[in-house]
């Protein structure tokens, strides 16, 4: 069976108020952290090679660049998407703004049959909930 894998790039930019790129960057990075601003589990070390989970073991991947506060670059996967798919690449920038920090997202890879869902998944799960992790100090 030749299985035609069509895949594509989301990308979003995002304010998060009265943080620093550094908070920022290390709620993303630091196990704790991101559990705490997504209640649910994550793990893994935010060092490049190493292994990581989110949303209880459903997003996965694995650390491929960092620069501390900075910049994220990760592969990554979901339980859902259909076996043949490769990792996608996450990229994620952070800048400082008057307002807080600018995140500049790049996902790319993204398999096209998850795309919205992926896209939707980002806003409700990890933006807003880090504009009100963030909202909450």
């Amino acid at each position: 069976m030749n299985l035609k894998l069509e895949v594509t790039t989301i990308k979003q930019n995002v304010i998060i108020p009265n943080a620093t790129p550094k908070q920022v960057y290390d709620a993303y990075t630091d196990p704790k952290k991101h559990s705490e601003f997504t209640d649910s589990k994550a793990t893994g070390k935010p060092s490049v090679g190493s292994k990581f989970s989110t949303w209880d073991g459903y997003i996965f991947g694995k650390y491929l660049e960092l620069e501390d506060g900075k910049r994220v670059v990760q592969s990554w996967a979901t339980t859902d998407w259909e076996e043949g798919y490769p990792d996608s690449r996450l990229e994620l920038t952070f800048r400082a703004v008057p307002e807080g920090t600018e995140i500049v997202m790049v996902h790319s890879n993204v398999p096209k049959v998850q795309a919205v869902e992926v896209e939707q998944g980002w806003m409700e799960f990890y933006w807003n909930p880090l504009k009100e992790y963030f909202s909450a100090q």
